[in-house]
C-alpha cells in the first residue's frame, strides 16, 4: 500500500470520527428540550434521536455539494488529503474543548473553519483559494445561483439565529393564545404527546443538516486524491473510492456510513450539552420544547434544501431563547447565554487557526 493510499484510509478515519463526535457532540440539540421536560427518559430520547437522525442523513443532497464545492476553489490550490486531515483534525479538537466544559458550540462552524484554514495554509496564505462569492449556473436548467462563503455560511450564521429567537418567540406566543383557558394538566399532557413528534422532527433536521456536510467532506477528499493521481493504481476491487466529476451525485456507499456513523455517535450521547441547554438556560415544559423543537427543525429543514451548511445547535440554542423570552424576559439565564455566544464567535476563528498551524506542523515532516 502506498503512503497516499495511507493517508487517505487514515483522513477518512479522521472524517467519520468527526461524524461520531458530531452526532454526540449536538445530540442536546435533538433531545435536551424533550429530556428536561421529562415527556421521554433520556435512554428513550437517544433511540428517538438516533433513527430520526439515520433517516435525515438519507434525504437530499445540496449540503453536501456546498461542502465540497463551493468553499474552496480547488483551482488556486489542489485540495490534497493532508488539507483535508488537518481541517478535520481542527474540527475535532475545538469540538471535544467545548463539550468538555458543555458549551453547544457549532460543529458545522468548526469544520467549516478548519476547512479555511487549512486550505490558507496549503495557499500560502493566498486567500483567492476561498470561494467568497460567485454566481454558479445550473447546467440543466440554467438557473442562476449564488454560491460562497457569504452566501452560503456567513449570512446563514447571522440569520438562522436570528429566525430562531424571532420564531420561537412568534410560535409561543400563539400557542399561549390557544391554550389559555386549558388546564394545566390539558396543556402537559397533549403537548407531551406532541414533544414527541417535534423531538423525532427536530432529530431528522439534525440528520438531514449535519450528515450531509461529512458526506461533502469525504466527496472533495476523493475527488482531490483522484485528481492528484493518488488512487491511479488502486485494485480494481477500490475502485469505488475514485471520483472523476465533482458535480457528480454523492455515491450510496458515502451516503450510508455516514449515515450510520451520525446515529451511533447520536446514540452515544453528550450530556454535557444536553444539561446546559435542557436545565440551566431557560426552565421549560412539554408546550415550551414544543415550539423550539418545532421552530428549529423547519428552519432546519428549510435550509437544508437550499444546500446552506446551518448550525442545529445556533438554531436550537435561539428557539429556545425565543420560547424563553415568550414565558418572560427574565426567564433566560443571559450570563450563560453571553458564555454560548463568546463559544460561537469563537468557534471559525479558533478552528481556521488549529487548522492553519496543524498543517504548518505536518509540514515539516513531509
Amino acid at each position: 500500500m502506498t503512503t497516499a493510499l495511507l493517508l487517505l484510509f487514515v483522513v477518512l478515519l479522521v472524517v467519520l470520527a468527526f461524524e461520531y463526535i458530531n452526532g454526540f457532540h449536538d445530540t442536546a440539540n435533538a433531545i435536551a428540550t424533550v429530556v428536561s421536560t421529562k415527556v421521554l427518559t433520556p435512554r428513550q430520547a437517544l433511540v428517538l434521536a438516533s433513527a430520526t437522525n439515520l433517516i435525515g442523513a438519507f434525504c437530499g443532497q445540496a449540503v453536501a455539494k456546498t461542502i465540497h464545492s463551493g468553499i474552496v476553489d480547488d483551482k488556486v490550490v489542489a485540495v490534497t488529503t493532508l488539507t483535508i486531515f488537518c481541517a478535520m483534525l481542527g474540527g475535532i479538537i475545538w469540538n471535544l474543548i467545548t463539550w468538555w466544559f458543555g458549551m453547544p458550540s457549532s460543529s458545522t462552524h468548526a469544520l467549516v473553519g478548519g476547512l479555511i484554514g487549512a486550505s490558507l495554509a496549503a495557499a500560502n496564505g493566498n486567500w483567492n483559494v476561498l470561494i467568497w462569492s460567485r454566481e454558479k449556473v445550473d447546467k440543466v436548467t440554467g438557473k442562476v445561483s449564488m454560491e460562497g462563503i457569504y452566501h452560503k455560511v456567513v449570512i446563514p450564521m447571522i440569520t438562522s439565529p436570528a429566525l430562531g429567537i424571532v420564531v420561537g418567540f412568534l410560535v409561543m406566543g400563539l400557542l399561549f393564545l390557544l391554550i389559555r383557558n386549558w388546564r394545566p394538566h390539558t396543556v402537559n399532557s397533549v403537548f407531551g404527546r406532541l414533544q414527541i413528534a417535534s423531538a423525532g422532527y427536530m432529530g431528522f433536521g439534525h440528520g438531514m443538516a449535519d450528515a450531509q456536510k461529512t458526506m461533502g467532506v469525504i466527496m472533495l477528499t476523493l475527488y482531490g486524491a483522484t485528481a492528484s493521481g493518488d488512487l491511479d493504481n488502486l485494485p480494481s476491487w477500490l475502485g469505488f473510492l475514485k471520483i472523476a466529476d465533482k458535480s457528480a451525485s454523492i455515491p450510496m456507499w458515502i451516503i450510508i456510513t455516514c449515515a450510520l456513523t451520525m446515529a451511533a455517535g447520536t446514540y452515544a450521547g453528550g450530556w454535557r450539552i444536553i444539561k446546559t441547554l435542557g436545565h440551566k438556560m431557560v426552565k421549560m415544559k412539554p408546550v415550551h420544547g414544543f415550539a423550539a423543537e418545532t421552530t428549529a427543525a423547519t428552519i432546519l429543514a428549510t435550509t437544508g434544501a437550499l444546500g446552506m451548511p446551518v448550525s442545529t445547535t445556533h438554531t436550537i440554542t435561539t428557539s429556545i431563547m425565543g420560547v424563553g423570552a415568550a414565558k418572560r424576559s427574565n426567564a433566560i439565564q443571559w450570563s450563560l447565554v453571553e458564555q454560548i455566544v463568546w463559544a460561537w464567535v469563537m468557534t471559525i476563528p479558533a478552528t481556521g487557526i488549529l487548522g492553519w498551524v496543524i498543517y504548518k506542523f505536518c509540514g515539516l515532516f513531509t
